[in-house]
């Protein structure tokens, strides 16, 4: 039976064997088709998995905000042909805050199973480090870029936070991120607790939580570290 497997890469550079499973290994050397986001930094992956694979021997599909939806129509003809297909994520888990997620849509309505990799996703080990509610929680993902908006976004995930003691996860561009937790620390209430998860799974993890008015008293750099906020109460 031929799959869609969802395969997650590390958070940046980190060990493979520290945060990938073996297993995931024994899929990839097992496939030759591959949907990536980018092709340069899917064959870095792949020759840090194995340095012996021979990556000319690979046929990838690109799938990014350029990609049209009669390209991705043909991204799964192999497996009608007998072969499972790779969905590769640009970093952590495919289909999670990915455009990948419209690949599993197409696999499921064409009734291909699809089987999801152990890897990390940045979401949830923020959540489980942050000490906050993993029973109820909502990632925004981006929040808005104008400021007015972005205000207003901040303002409502808080009032979520009271009205339904729901953790409220957001990310943001990296070199925005320090502007941005200016602006919660200046938007949120000094009560309202903020984790900040930087640089997951790598030398450099910084992971903290505090109330709003204690953020006040000392920012962390921010900038150019893939970073995942959360607010609780």
């Amino acid at each position: 039976m031929e799959y869609l497997y969802l395969i997650p890469v590390t958070l940046g550079d980190s060990e493979i064997s520290k945060v990938l499973p073996d297993y995931n290994k024994e899929v990839v050397l097992s496939l030759s088709y591959f949907i990536v986001e980018n092709v340069r930094s899917a064959r870095r992956f792949l020759k840090q998995l194995d340095p012996l694979i021979d990556i000319d021997d690979l046929t990838f599909f690109v799938l990014n905000k350029h990609t049209t939806r009669e390209e991705t129509s043909g991204f799964l003809e192999p497996v009608d042909k007998g072969c499972s297909v790779g969905l590769i994520s640009e970093a952590g888990c495919p289909a999670i805050a990915d455009p990948g997620a419209d690949i599993v849509a197409m696999a499921q309505q064409k009734n291909i199973q699809v089987v999801p990799l152990v890897g990390p996703s940045s979401i949830v080990l923020a959540l489980m480090a942050s000490g906050f509610n993993g029973q109820s929680f909502a990632f925004n993902g981006y929040l808005p870029v104008d400021s007015n908006l972005r205000i207003a976004e901040l303002k409502r995930a808080e009032s979520l936070v009271y009205s339904k003691s729901q953790t409220q996860l957001f990310i943001e561009t990296p070199y925005r991120n320090n502007k941005l937790l200016a602006e919660i620390v200046k938007t949120c209430k000094p009560s309202t607790k903020l984790c900040i998860a930087a640089d997951l799974t790598l030398k450099t993890e910084y992971i903290k939580t505090k109330k709003i008015s204690d953020w006040e008293r000392s920012f962390p750099d921010l900038s150019k570290r893939p970073c995942i906020f959360a607010l609780y109460k």
